[in-house]
């Protein structure tokens, strides 16, 4: 199960190449005080590491995310202007997949357990034993922190007075994959207390 949901998260390969694009949109734009040069270094790190992933014929899934995120984050900024404006869209959606998740577990259908079938090529084996259940319940808690936290701290800085570009991208480079590393590991360590909890019944 710690495998696979390794494999479902892209693993550190995924993160750091999330977490590229931003470093790049953020260093140029400190450097440079343009938004145009920042948008283009930001979509040519995504690109470069797609360009990458295709070359190694390996999944380019966690790059193409971070490719569309990296492509929303230049409309809103080229849109207004505002390179802080490039942050607004990944605090709205960390703000939503908190919202989704602990939504998901009030109704006993958490993210991880999904995220988990999603692995296996079943999306909801997983539901039919309640052992299970509240373990994925439990692992998507530890998903939800990292979101809300995000928000919390960088939704704050938006609002603020001036140009809070810096700050921001300081604040989503720290709090991204860094969190991110986090919560896999604090659910490794969840994982690694024990065996899966699994349920059986007795045959009739």
């Amino acid at each position: 199960m710690r495998a696979q949901l390794t494999k479902a998260l892209g693993g550190v390969r995924g993160m750091v190449e999330a977490a590229v694009p931003t470093i790049a949109f953020t260093g140029t734009y400190v450097t440079t005080d343009e938004i145009k040069p920042a948008v283009a270094a930001g979509i040519g790190a995504a690109v470069l590491l797609l360009a990458v992933r295709i070359a190694q014929r390996s999944n380019p899934q966690f790059v193409l995310n971070s490719l569309v995120g990296i492509a929303v984050a230049a409309f809103f900024a080229l849109r207004s202007g505002k390179a802080e404006d490039a942050f607004l869209p990944g605090i709205l959606l960390n703000a939503g997949y908190a919202a989704a998740m602990i939504f998901s577990i009030a109704v006993r259908w958490p993210v991880v357990g999904f995220i988990i079938g999603t692995v296996t090529g079943d999306p909801t084996e997983w539901r039919r034993d309640p052992g299970i259940v509240r373990l994925c319940s439990k692992l998507t808690w530890l998903l939800v922190l990292p979101c809300a936290a995000r928000v919390a701290v960088q939704y704050p800085i938006y609002l603020a007075d001036g140009d809070q570009s810096g700050l921001l991208g300081a604040a989503k480079i720290a709090m991204g994959w860094p969190l991110q590393v986090a919560a896999l590991a604090a659910m490794v360590w969840l994982l690694a207390r024990g065996r899966t909890p699994i349920e059986r019944k007795e045959p009739a």
